[in-house]
């Protein structure tokens, strides 16, 4: 975060009596007061805080993730409340009872704009103002994407303090040893540093130089300043960056839950009644209800639904996310229309100029989501032909959609508001390129098609389906359901104006939803089938969760055979449904063993499982619930009766 100002405030009572070292700690508050002031300043008109959750054993919960995020969204969003409690920020670094050695390093682990680095920021505000956490004399807040832009360098680690925060050298100091330190490192998942905890040498001298990542693999271990507390934030997918032993306390942002969503949009929306028909039209929506958990969405759909109330009254309101993703980006070209353009509201949304600034950004987030980044630097730009002035160009105009930061010395990192807005961006890109040119980017051998027939849209949802189906963490899942999702008319009439001609039919669409019917009944994993369901959501076709639903009505569930596809809709309607999974009783569906197997998603997401009535059976269900880790049950407290 750059410094934007040092606020030159009168000294309150209590800092015009600060002894010599605390005076001199002054500046440095000062700056950081400058760094964050806008955290509690300009138009926010309401807070709604998530949850911070302590996960009792880091043990159990340091593991590799690296599913999909909107996979672990929709796992939170099923999960009845845990044995995990809420931790305040003063709580961070206290000594639990019962352990006899103080924590050092503290890791916070949450979803892409889950609201990691806001809560960085609070700590650090509140302790620059005085608020909150006294007992520290220096806060040392760091981002990863200002670090990575010193990747070739060479510091000491009071060299790197100096150079971050020139206020201390200023003050003179020059060791650390003997005060009360927290380094944050915000945003361990955009770290391009090559931190080796197996490999690298061991440096204990804090005047010494070397490249930065390994003075920070010292620093977590322990070696430089072991006194010093570090607090560490990351995507899930990022946390075995860190050896466990390396880390003492384990945390998690978590999303907002369903109280806290409904408060949001009261918030939000101050006419009770407008409000109370946005909360009901989302939670009729499972998919727009489960991405409510991430606040970014919150905001997304806020904005969207407060331009279509406006403009069409009470009529529909998008029930995909496809139709809430095209129409926030309609609203984007609006506010570019009006605010930079002077034109009105009523005129065409797309220029020439804002076609093309939109295609640009399209090839970035399909080329930047192919390579795993979220943050962009002036030689990704370069990679994608697009110009670095050109690009702070477009985060000046869609400000809501693509964003310039700058670091220390002005160095320009850029980013989307967040993933899923790249995810769309790049599903665009694919489509406009399909029609455009008719080349299939989701091709492993990519060449321009001159028979038409192979050419065809089939052939693109189909081999974009492939590619999602092979992805082991699932990288692809959103993307799929949105590239999916423009092939619908309905949708692509939205774009009109960006889109210049149409590339599919209502065949079309009946034969790609014929092919996701028949990977369903391929017996896939569970989390792969669900995503094809939300995939067939995105397509409008419910027709196989209507065949299954019926057979639960009907009351035949327990003796009726059934298909793959048709346990993989039983899957999906158990794990999408609003009841809590608190117990889940399988005598309810089947007797068998294979409904057991089946089922063992479901019998994951409860928190106790019924299911008691042969020995061999009660055997043979035991034997498959101590295995329900092999399946990523990671917050599973599941007790068998």
């Amino acid at each position: 975060v750059e410094t934007l100002c040092i606020f030159p405030r009168k000294l309150s009572p209590s800092e015009q009596n600060y002894d010599v070292v605390n005076r001199e700690l002054l500046p440095i508050k000062l700056a950081l007061e400058g760094r964050h002031h806008w955290l509690e300043g300009g138009e926010q008109p309401f807070i709604v805080w998530t949850d911070h959750k302590n996960l009792a054993s880091q043990e159990t919960k340091l593991h590799l993730n690296e599913e999909h995020e909107v996979r672990q969204i929709e796992a939170a969003s099923r999960k009845a409340d845990r044995a995990e409690t809420s931790i305040r920020q003063e709580e961070l670094f206290q000594l639990p009872a019962g352990r006899p050695e103080p924590i050092r390093t503290v890791m916070t682990k949450g979803v892409a704009g889950i609201g990691k680095t806001v809560l960085t920021q609070k700590f650090t505000l509140d302790w620059a103002e005085g608020k909150a956490h006294q007992n520290l004399h220096f806060t040392f807040p760091f981002t990863f994407r200002e670090l990575n832009v010193l990747k070739e360098e060479k510091f000491s680690l009071v060299e790197l303090v100096h150079h971050f925060f020139p206020e201390t050298k200023q003050a003179g100091i020059c060791s650390f040893e003997d005060f009360q330190v927290l380094f944050i490192f915000d945003g361990l998942d955009e770290s391009r540093l090559p931190l080796d905890f197996h490999k690298t040498r061991i440096l204990k001298d804090p005047r010494k130089s070397t490249s930065v990542a390994d003075l920070l693999t010292n620093l977590i271990r322990g070696n430089l300043l072991p006194s010093a507390r570090l607090w560490i934030t990351t995507r899930p997918a990022a946390a075995n960056q860190i050896p466990a032993k390396c880390v003492d306390m384990v945390t998690e942002v978590r999303g907002f839950n369903d109280p806290q969503k409904e408060e949001y949009f009261r918030k939000r929306f101050r006419d009770e009644e407008q409000a109370s028909r946005i909360i009901s039209h989302i939670q009729r929506s499972r998919s727009l209800h489960i991405m409510c958990h991430i606040p970014v969405f919150c905001w997304i759909t806020a904005t969207v639904l407060e331009d279509l109330m406006k403009s069409r009254g009470r009529g529909e309101l998008p029930k995909s996310l496809t139709e809430m993703y095209i129409h926030f980006l309609v609203v984007q070209a609006k506010v570019k229309k009006v605010k930079y353009d002077g034109g009105y509201e009523t005129d065409p949304h797309w220029s020439p100029e804002s076609r093309k600034m939109m295609e640009s950004l399209g090839k970035l987030a399909f080329e930047q989501l192919q390579k795993g980044n979220l943050i962009f630097y002036e030689s990704d730009l370069t990679e994608c032909g697009i110009d670095i002035r050109a690009a702070s160009v477009y985060s000046g105009v869609f400000t809501q959609v693509f964003r310039e930061e700058r670091g220390l010395y002005q160095d320009k990192v850029f980013c989307f508001i967040h993933l899923s807005v790249q995810e769309f961006l790049a599903a665009l890109h694919v489509h406009l390129t399909f029609i455009t040119s008719k080349l299939n980017l989701m091709e492993e051998e990519q060449s321009q098609i001159s028979q038409p027939e192979q050419g065809s849209p089939v052939q693109l949802y189909q081999s974009a389906v492939k590619k999602a189906l092979q992805s082991p963490n699932g990288h692809l899942d959103l993307f799929l359901r949105f590239l999916l999702g423009l092939s619908l008319q309905t949708n692509q009439s939205l774009l009109r104006g960006l889109l210049t001609q149409t590339g599919s039919s209502s065949q079309t669409n009946q034969e790609t939803v014929q092919f996701l019917k028949e990977k369903i009944s391929e017996d896939l994993p569970a989390e792969k089938s669900i995503n094809l369901f939300h995939c067939l959501n995105e397509l409008n076709d419910g027709s196989l969760v209507e065949e299954i639903q019926q057979v639960l009505r009907s009351g035949r569930l327990s003796t009726k055979k059934l298909s793959p596809a048709q346990w993989s809709a039983l899957v999906f309607i158990l794990l999408s449904s609003e009841e809590d999974l608190e117990e889940f009783d399988l005598n309810k569906y089947s007797g068998s063993e294979e409904a057991l197997l089946r089922l063992l998603p479901v019998i994951k997401a409860s928190n106790k499982a019924l299911r008691a009535e042969q020995k061999e059976e009660v055997d043979f269900f035991c034997c498959c619930c101590r295995n329900i880790s092999w399946f990523g049950c990671s917050h599973s407290s599941c007790m068998l009766s």
